[in-house]
């Protein structure tokens, strides 16, 4: 018998995650510190270091196409730079409400397998069509919308935190609206949200395919 779920080690689509001695065992038994909550942590901070330090993040952090050979891990790091305080703020409370439940249900292993993989391909596929500097997490966040569009649309997206939608409406519409404006002067890196949930949902298909594991409690 279990008497307490913590979601650190929970991982529903896989075998029980093997405790291993690290820096995360020095964490308190049941703290909710997770991959998402230390993205939601760095992409903060980095925040913060845009502000006093702009040259050194936007120049060597955010992901500039002419420059990705001599800076590689741009590819990584431009998910965690941010242009203004609502970009970083709306991001944000994608990653807590979505990104958390996600990581909740798969398991931090593949939870951060979806969101840097999703982050990555929505990098190159903006890259394809354009050649302008990106920086944000949004790439990365429609990854895991599209994953748990397909694992759980049970779930349930207040719309402009009004109107109710299912999870699978919520994403046709951020594709097809994504879709409408490639290619508009709007400054939004919008094939960067279509890749990124691709990925997302390919994730989600695989995953659907494999025996969900039940925890007896």
């Amino acid at each position: 018998m279990i008497s307490q779920d913590d979601f650190r080690e929970r991982d529903e689509w896989s075998d029980p995650q093997v405790s291993r001695y690290g820096w995360r065992d020095r964490i308190p038994f049941g703290l909710p510190v997770s991959y998402s909550g230390l993205i939601l942590l760095i992409c903060v901070i980095v925040y913060f270091l845009s502000l006093i330090a702009p040259g050194f993040v936007y120049g060597f952090l955010a992901l500039n196409p002419d420059y990705l050979m001599q800076r590689p891990w741009t590819l990584v790091t431009h998910m965690f730079v941010h242009a203004s305080f609502d970009h970083l703020l709306f991001n944000m409370l994608f990653l807590f409400f979505f990104g958390m439940e996600l990581e909740r249900r798969v398991g931090e292993r593949r939870f951060l397998e979806i969101y840097l993989l999703s982050g990555v391909v929505a990098a190159v596929g903006q890259m394809l069509i354009s050649g302008g500097s990106m920086v944000g997490a949004s790439g990365a966040l429609y990854g895991v919308m599209g994953c748990l569009a397909v694992i759980a649309p049970e779930i349930r997206v207040l719309l402009f935190f009004v109107i109710p939608l299912s999870i699978r409406a919520s994403v046709v519409l951020f594709a097809l609206l994504d879709f409408m404006m490639i290619g508009s002067a709007d400054n939004i890196a919008h094939m960067a949200h279509i890749s990124g949930l691709l990925v997302g949902l390919a994730f989600g298909q695989m995953m659907k395919k494999q025996p969900t594991y039940y925890y007896n409690i």
